[in-house]
Parts: C-alpha cells; sequence; structure tokens
C-alpha cells in the first residue's frame, strides 16, 4: 500500500489512463459496428460484455506481448483476421429490416467479433501500457479496469452515431482495415523492407482500409440483389 500514496505510483496510473484513453478509439469503433445490429437490450450486453474482456485480454496480453510479437507471421495472420473482420461488419449491415430474427441471436456472435478484433489490435497497444506500469502488476491492472468506463461510452455514442450517420459505419470499416494494414507490414519477417521502404507502413494501411470497404460494399450490394 506504501507505493499506492507515492508520486511514481500516481503518475504511472494516470500514464496508464491516458495511454488507454488515446488507444481505445480502435476498439470502441470494432465494438459499436459489431454491437449496432443488436437490439438495445443487447447492444447494452454486448458493450459491456466485449469492453470487460476486452479489457482482460489487454492484461493477459501485456504479460507475453513482447514474446508474441516476436513471433514471425503472427501479425500477419492477425492482420488478415481485422481484414476479414472489417469486411463481415461491413458486408451485414444492412442484413436490415427483415432480418430482426436473425439479428436477435447474435449476441455471443458480436461478442466473439469484439474479443477477436481487440485480441488482434492490442498486440501493439499493450507495450506502451506495460512500458508505463513499469513491471508494477497492480498498477497495470487498476489502470486498465478504470479504462473500461471509458470504452463502454466511446462504444455507446458511436452506436448512436451510426445511426444518425451511416456513413460511419463505412468509415469504422475503413478504419478497420487499415489497422489491418499496418498490422501485417508491423510483422518480424517484414522489418527489413519497411526500414528500407518506409512508404509501405502507409501503402499497406491505405491498402487495407480500402479492401475492406470495397469488398464489403460488394458483400452488400449482392445481399441486396439476392433480397430483391
Amino acid at each position: 500500500m506504501e507505493m499506492a500514496i507515492g508520486p511514481d505510483f500516481w503518475i504511472g496510473l494516470v500514464k496508464i489512463i491516458w495511454i488507454n484513453i488515446i488507444l481505445s478509439g480502435d476498439n470502441a469503433v470494432v465494438i459499436a459496428l459489431a454491437a449496432r445490429s443488436l437490439p438495445p437490450d443487447q447492444q447494452k450486453k454486448a458493450v459491456l460484455f466485449g469492453s470487460g474482456a476486452a479489457v482482460v485480454l489487454r492484461v493477459v496480453l501485456t504479460v507475453v506481448a513482447a514474446k508474441l510479437l516476436a513471433l514471425p507471421y503472427l501479425q500477419i495472420v492477425g492482420g488478415l483476421l481485422l481484414l476479414w473482420i472489417g469486411v463481415q461488419l461491413l458486408g451485414d449491415e444492412d442484413d436490415g429490416e427483415g432480418g430482426h430474427g436473425k439479428e436477435h441471436g447474435n449476441l455471443m456472435s458480436a461478442v466473439r467479433t469484439i474479443l477477436v478484433a481487440d485480441l488482434v489490435m492490442s498486440l501493439d497497444n499493450v507495450i506502451a501500457v506495460a512500458a508505463a506500469a513499469q513491471g508494477d502488476t497492480t498498477l497495470l491492472i487498476l489502470g486498465l479496469a478504470i479504462s473500461i468506463p471509458l470504452v463502454i461510452f466511446g462504444s455507446t455514442m458511436m452506436i448512436k452515431l451510426m445511426e444518425k450517420f451511416p456513413i460511419i459505419v463505412v468509415l469504422g470499416a475503413a478504419l478497420i482495415g487499415w489497422v489491418g494494414g499496418e498490422t501485417m507490414v508491423n510483422d518480424t519477417v517484414l522489418h527489413g523492407v519497411v526500414e528500407a521502404y518506409p512508404w509501405v507502413h502507409y501503402a499497406a494501411a491505405v491498402a487495407g482500409a480500402v479492401l475492406v470497404v470495397s469488398v464489403g460494399r460488394w458483400l452488400q450490394r449482392r445481399a441486396s440483389q439476392a433480397r430483391a
């Protein structure tokens, strides 16, 4: 308890909370995208379960992230997963008006999507959190726990904005594609290429965003034609 009243503890806690505010934006977007098609009562459950489990995942990942990031091809696989998730979330957008029966059974599916996406996107983020915690597990868990309401608030606000401004759904899917492209080129096997050609990092991010939006939109059109 002595550490809890020391300045280093409080400085570290503020750092972790601030890092999570900055880094949780994309997680809030994923949670909102995955939960937006659910009924209101299930939306709340998906946001709550998804946000809580995502923070627990970050605590676990922080312990092993450095070793995981050193594994070749792991981030390439993770990036491909994010691209697939982005396409599915955008492609399912207008499953719409006649599909409420199907949507009502998708709570666990939404939570699984949130967890998988957060698992991939958090690999890099937790390095910054771990550095701020400086090996203090109590500080790490406390800081991440405090971030839960931040993610929940951000996700809830994003769902409401997506209902009013559908273009945000497309922008959210593009963000997931962007992060997916970045994740792939951050893999250890591609470090030499990125160091030699720094523009590859941004090219991959843009390509990921364009791919997700293009394929997602194509799936939407195909679904609309099938229902017509």
